[in-house]
């Protein structure tokens, strides 16, 4: 539980890194599933839009370019965003660096939870609003775990995950040769297979649910996500709160007119 209150906090491990993976690759997981059931598409796959576009360029199908731009600006724009949180906090030396993104997150994916039948509206990109949000909501998830764990983890995708996990599987299946030096042995490493495991395990049960509850209970579903999020957060923007709150300003000193 102690763990589970510094998950966002400002001091890692690889343990709070691992869980906080995670999490986050459950709810990428869910977002990106529930989203492909409301939009057909996946929001947080940037390969694909940037394969759209490509493609639609040389087809001459403007309107499938204007929807590709919209989903990779707002998924650049939600890591740019993180990025001026995470800074910004930083050089206030506030606890809650980390915590500030993913708050931003809880509060998208609130609005998105009760509003999200409102949002279905077009765009001048040629896709619903709910294209855009998500995929801001995603680049922003992405670029708080990135800079958590100096670029090491990704929730968002799984192509690199599942690469990293089929090199790790490779060293873990190589037969190392009866006599062979210590030192040009090949062993697998055994914090990264777990780690790789974690994230794709999760992002796959994360689909599951997600898709579930978006075609059982409708938007409405993302709003335990997020208040699970808004959870996580709280505890270092609480000592930030308190710690705030504790500088009150100095009093001036009364200045007393001299009496000629």
């Amino acid at each position: 539980m102690r763990r589970l209150r510094h998950l966002t906090g400002q001091h890692r491990t690889a343990a709070t890194n691992r869980l906080l993976g995670g999490l986050l690759a459950f709810n990428a997981g869910a977002i990106n599933a529930g989203g492909f059931l409301l939009v057909s598409m996946y929001t947080s796959h940037m390969t694909g839009f940037a394969s759209m576009l490509a493609d639609n360029l040389v087809l001459g199908n403007m309107t499938l370019v204007l929807g590709a731009v919209g989903a990779l600006l707002a998924f650049t724009g939600g890591a740019a965003t993180t990025a001026v949180l995470v800074n910004w906090a930083r050089q206030h030396h506030l606890r809650s660096e980390f915590a500030l993104p993913l708050l931003l997150e809880a509060l998208l994916m609130l609005v998105f939870g009760l509003l999200g039948a409102t949002l279905g509206r077009q765009t001048p990109f040629a896709v619903p609003l709910t294209v855009l949000v998500l995929a801001f909501t995603m680049g922003l998830q992405n670029a708080v775990v990135s800079k958590i764990s100096s670029s090491q983890i990704r929730t968002t995708h799984m192509t690199g995950v599942i690469t990293d996990l089929g090199i790790e599987l490779g060293k873990l299946l190589y037969w190392n040769r009866a006599g062979s030096p210590a030192e040009s042995r090949v062993r697998a490493n055994r914090f990264k297979l777990r780690l790789f495991s974690t994230l794709l395990g999760m992002f796959v049960l994360g689909g599951v649910v997600g898709a579930a509850g978006f075609k059982y209970i409708g938007f409405v579903w993302v709003v335990p996500l997020a208040l699970l999020l808004l959870a996580l957060c709280l505890p270092p923007l609480y000592l930030d709160f308190q710690r705030l709150g504790l500088r009150k300003p100095k009093p001036l000193p009364d200045r007393i007119p001299k009496v000629l």
